[in-house]
């Protein structure tokens, strides 16, 4: 989030930030900002919502031995890049590594399940040629 000057940044476990008010996530203050979303545009939430499309995601972690860092490996690098290629705006791709544990965390949003399926599968092989787990 820090690196491209993002505000607000979630999770599928619900965990939600909002970097304008504090730090670390905190489920009152995302629903403060829901409330005062409502409050300003003066409109239900099912309607401020019509827009969102919620895509399937699929999410998978790969234990990562001491002193690997396989994002680094321009393999990796061009095989992420290319995944994002294949999606388009079909979808998203984001993997990095843990902030808590020793994993790299891979996880594809897409508007097809195969298609999601197929480039976990993918990334996961790859990566995990350079994890060192």
């Amino acid at each position: 989030m820090l690196k491209n000057n993002w505000r607000l940044g979630g999770e599928q476990s619900g965990h939600i930030i909002c970097l304008d008010h504090a730090t670390t996530g905190d489920g009152i203050i995302s629903s403060l900002q829901v409330l005062s979303a409502i409050a300003y545009y003066g409109r239900p939430l099912a309607e401020l919502k019509s827009g969102f499309s919620k895509y399937p995601q699929k999410m998978v972690n790969l234990r990562l031995g001491k002193h690997h860092d396989p994002l680094a490996h321009p393999t990796v690098q061009q095989h992420i890049t290319s995944a994002q290629k294949t999606l388009g705006n079909r979808g998203r791709v984001l993997v990095r590594k843990s902030g808590t544990e020793p994993l790299i965390r891979i996880m594809v949003e897409a508007d097809d399940h195969v298609l999601m399926d197929r480039l976990v599968d993918q990334l996961s092989s790859v990566i995990a040629k350079f994890s060192g787990g």
